[in-house]
């Protein structure tokens, strides 16, 4: 029986490269501009990076020289979702990253307060969000999404706070070694884990289009099957692909790692969750492994926080559009969703601080602390946009709210830390800090700057303490 060869699949054209090329070389260069920037008048990074693609995208170029945005940014999805694929790479290997830094036994030893800070802090906004989700205007959900889907999405958004931009806040401020300063880290890190599984649970009612409580549980009970086998099977895999990676040196090692978060993301995808909770768990095996030498990652670590990230969030930007705020009714529900998720966010963090029995002036520093969303809700909006949750309306007011949290948190927390006594401790622990900032100055900085970095010397020197 005779058989016909499949024709080869055609390359991207010339032309197509050219633009693709152009585009990210434009984005890489004005989010790393714009973003340095943004650090010099003591902004969030993200602030900047998220501006390059305002800049460039329907907010500004496209109304000043629509013909020329039309040629550097063409509406054909399909040309468009080549900038998207090099983002998605880049804030999955940031996600796996920011998972390695998990450290349960830095929670343990917060132990109750901790829980109380953290569990308070997401209830209040997360039922906050979820209440005003439902009164909110057509213009802000999508057509065709079932309410009580888009209403659930906006209680994740605004619950969530952000670990790269906190543990940044932290180092720059020098409130890392103090009481107050690790307690706002480990609620951070509660908070993350418990947003990714929300929003997780919340994009599979999504994609299923459910709406029924059973589509939840199901949703929830498959949630669970996936950590227990990553637990149980994960933690094997895992140190078995480390220690034959370790024999080919770095270069091996961050292929190994950066393979697993791959296929990891890959796999709760193919399972309707999202593929940044597949990274968020691989990255918290590899962390939790003996067998990692982080070291040897700092190369990768460079690439993400340097050159895929910045192009992610650049890219963020570009889905904003500023001009939707003109509407009425849009902008209304904007500050709307701003005030609620600044208030809910610190009033539960500060109930839970006093439930803890916590000073005034510390749940106000906690409630500071954690305001900010910076990162973390960027990603969760291009979640919900690409899952056809959000409209460009709500896109822009969420990344909004992302912003504003992650500006206005230095100062407040500035103002209640100053009037936070320090301990014994406290003195002890900042020598010891003082001390490895003398041997790892440079480096430490380097991987805490910018909200897009994945802190890691921060989260390190944690462990260490």
């Amino acid at each position: 029986m005779n058989t016909i060869a499949a024709a080869p699949v055609a390359v991207i054209p010339a032309q197509n490269l050219m633009i693709l090329l152009l585009q990210l070389g434009v984005l890489l260069g004005l989010a790393t501009v714009l973003g340095r920037l943004s650090v010099r008048f003591g902004l969030p990074a993200l602030l900047g990076e998220l501006s390059a693609g305002i800049l460039i995208g329907p907010s500004l170029l496209a109304n000043v020289a629509p013909e020329f945005s039309a040629w550097l940014l063409p509406t054909d999805p399909a040309r468009f979702h080549m900038i998207d694929a090099v983002g998605q790479v880049g804030v999955l290997l940031l996600v796996g990253l920011t998972g390695m830094h998990l450290d349960l036994g830095f929670i343990r030893r917060q132990g109750r307060s901790a829980a109380w800070i953290s569990g308070a802090g997401l209830v209040v906004p997360l039922a906050l969000g979820i209440g005003i989700g439902f009164l909110a205007p057509s213009e802000m959900i999508a057509a065709g999404v079932d309410h009580t889907v888009f209403a659930l999405f906006l209680g994740v958004a605004l619950c969530v706070s952000a670990i790269p931009v906190i543990a940044k806040v932290l180092m720059e401020m020098r409130l890392l070694h103090r009481d107050i300063g690790q307690l706002i880290l480990s609620s951070a890190v509660i908070d993350d884990v418990v947003g990714w599984f929300l929003l997780s649970v919340v994009s599979a009612l999504a994609t299923a289009g459910a709406r029924t409580g059973q589509a939840a549980l199901t949703a929830i009970a498959l949630l669970v099957g996936l950590v227990a086998v990553s637990v149980l099977l994960g933690r094997r895999v895992v140190a078995r692909v480390l220690r034959a990676a370790d024999r080919g040196g770095s270069a091996t090692t961050i292929a190994a790692v950066a393979t697993m978060i791959l296929l990891s993301a890959a796999a709760t995808q193919s399972m309707g969750f999202e593929a940044i909770l597949g990274a968020f768990i691989c990255g918290a095996l590899v962390g939790s492994s003996p067998d990692l030498k982080v070291a040897r990652l700092a190369p990768l670590q460079t690439l993400v926080a340097a050159v895929l990230a910045p192009i992610f969030f650049a890219t963020a930007g570009l889905r904003m559009n500023l001009t939707e705020l003109a509407k009425p009714a849009v902008l209304v529900a904007g500050i709307v969703v701003l005030t609620v998720a600044i208030a809910a966010k610190f009033a539960g963090a500060y109930l839970g601080a006093r439930i803890a029995r916590r000073t005034r002036w510390e749940a106000l520093a906690l409630g500071a602390g954690l305001n900010s969303r910076g990162v973390i809700e960027v990603i969760i909006a291009m979640v919900g946009l690409r899952l056809g949750v959000l409209t460009t309306a709500s896109y822009t007011v969420i990344v909004l709210v992302a912003v504003v949290t992650s500006m206005m948190a230095p100062p407040l927390l500035r103002y209640a830390a100053a009037r936070i006594a320090p301990t014994e401790d406290e003195v002890v622990r900042e020598e010891f800090f003082d001390t490895l900032q003398g041997t790892e100055g440079a480096d430490a900085a380097n991987g805490a700057n910018g909200a897009n970095g994945t802190a890691k010397p921060l989260v390190t020197t944690a462990k260490e303490a």
